[in-house]
């Protein structure tokens, strides 16, 4: 059961104080009767929503893709900085939304974000084996050794080994090498920490694709939008949800 002036600002109908007022003309009706109780109680799956005379059908998750720019944190709360939550406009802030798994402040690239929490799980558990592609400058060269190093596992730090993981090398000289690595990973700052773990550093890092999912080159960096039927399919599919 869930409250009323929620669901309705879950389907867009504006803040919590923009549906209380529509709630308080007595423009709402549950199941044929007027409600002006913003606290009514229902279950927005088996009820009949009508807002001024026109049925509504309810959305309880939401899932989207945000190109995340440089400067902003994967968190939903922050005293200081500003997080990618700050970037969603309030229709889909009222889904409460969380970014699935976290790129580092300077990270840029692609971000899920939703309130389906058993999808989060699955895709940012390594149980599941689910990709993650990044683009990254690294401040020097490259070879064949680095490549077999990430297939074997690098160890981390913290004496950490990493899962197996692909290094492809798209360009390398004496100065700067351009990668691209696939894990399956999330731990902190990982493809970072993996770099470092060869005495190299990474300079720009991107996540281009997640889950078989590509970012959405249309987007900007700041920029988001609804996953489509399709990819959330695919994601579902990955990550074997019926």
């Amino acid at each position: 059961m869930e409250r009323l002036d929620k669901v309705l600002a879950n389907l867009g109908y504006g803040s919590r104080k923009d549906v209380k007022k529509i709630i308080k003309s007595g423009e709402v009706k549950i199941d044929g009767e007027v409600i002006k109780d913003n606290n009514y109680q229902l279950d927005p799956i088996k009820s009949t929503i009508k807002v001024n005379g026109e049925e509504v059908t309810y959305k309880k998750n939401i899932y989207l893709m945000m190109n995340k720019p440089d400067g902003v944190i994967s968190a939903t709360f922050d005293d200081y900085d500003r997080t990618v939550i700050d970037l969603l406009e309030e229709q889909h802030k009222v889904f409460d939304p969380f970014p699935v798994g976290r790129l580092d402040k300077d990270t840029v690239g692609l971000l899920l974000l939703t309130n389906d929490g058993e999808l989060n799980h699955r895709l940012i558990s390594p149980k599941w084996h689910v990709d993650k592609v990044y683009y990254a400058k690294i401040d020097s060269e490259l070879n064949k050794n680095d490549i077999e190093e990430f297939k074997k596992g690098i160890i981390l730090d913290d004496g950490y080994k990493c899962m197996p993981a692909k290094l492809e090398i798209l360009k390398a000289d004496e100065n700067e090498s351009e990668v691209k690595v696939t894990v399956q990973e999330g731990k902190y700052h990982q493809v970072k920490r993996m770099f470092q773990s060869l005495d190299k550093k990474v300079i720009y890092l991107k996540r281009l694709s997640f889950g078989g999912l590509n970012l959405d080159e249309r987007l900007d960096e700041g920029e988001y939008r609804e996953l489509t039927v399709s990819e959330l399919e695919k994601l579902r599919i990955i990550c074997k949800i019926c």
